[in-house]
């Protein structure tokens, strides 16, 4: 297993396993469980944990698909830029986590209000990680980016156009 799959394996768990924190750290919100909460608070530690070779393991998928056509540069550099702001939001995820954490054990006066904005956050990272999840999948799934004029070719050619272009010469076949 090289990197590139490494990367596509572990890219999953930062988007998925955020969200299911963002279910139990709601819930146990709601119904007041420090345990619960608690479990979610390390779950957001670990899916920062997971993050770290997502990110380390992106350049060398770069350079494993930056050569391939119809492979967008655009796109590449979008996704590695959004990845950079993403990942440091997931350290502050998990910063506050570990401090909510610290906060619930000490029974500290702050507990539900570092708790409540580590909720915050973490809706937040979600967001941002699935962004960064969906440029990501662009890169290589031409089907889901049909539908995005911006995104330009190595040649210069919006997918927009180059499926204009497949559209017209097929229509040509035709008559």
């Amino acid at each position: 297993m090289d990197a590139t799959h490494l990367h596509l394996i572990l890219t999953h768990f930062p988007i998925v396993g955020t969200v299911i924190g963002i279910g139990i750290l709601a819930y146990g919100q709601y119904s007041k469980n420090n345990a619960i909460i608690k479990v979610a608070l390390v779950t957001f530690i670990l899916m920062a944990i997971f993050t770290i070779p997502v990110y380390l393991t992106g350049e060398d998928s770069e350079e494993t698909v930056e050569h391939i056509a119809g492979v967008s540069e655009n796109l590449i550099e979008n996704h590695e830029e959004l990845a950079e702001k993403a990942i440091l939001l997931m350290g502050l995820l998990a910063a506050l986590s570990a401090i909510s954490f610290f906060a619930i054990m000490r029974e500290l006066s702050f507990a539900k209000t570092i708790t409540l904005i580590t909720l915050i956050v973490s809706f937040i990272t979600f967001g941002v990680f699935a962004q960064v999840g969906n440029l990501g999948g662009q890169i290589r799934h031409s089907e889901i980016r049909a539908n995005n004029p911006n995104m330009v070719n190595k040649k210069g050619e919006t997918e927009k156009g180059i499926f204009k272009e497949k559209e017209k010469e097929h229509d040509d076949d035709d008559d």
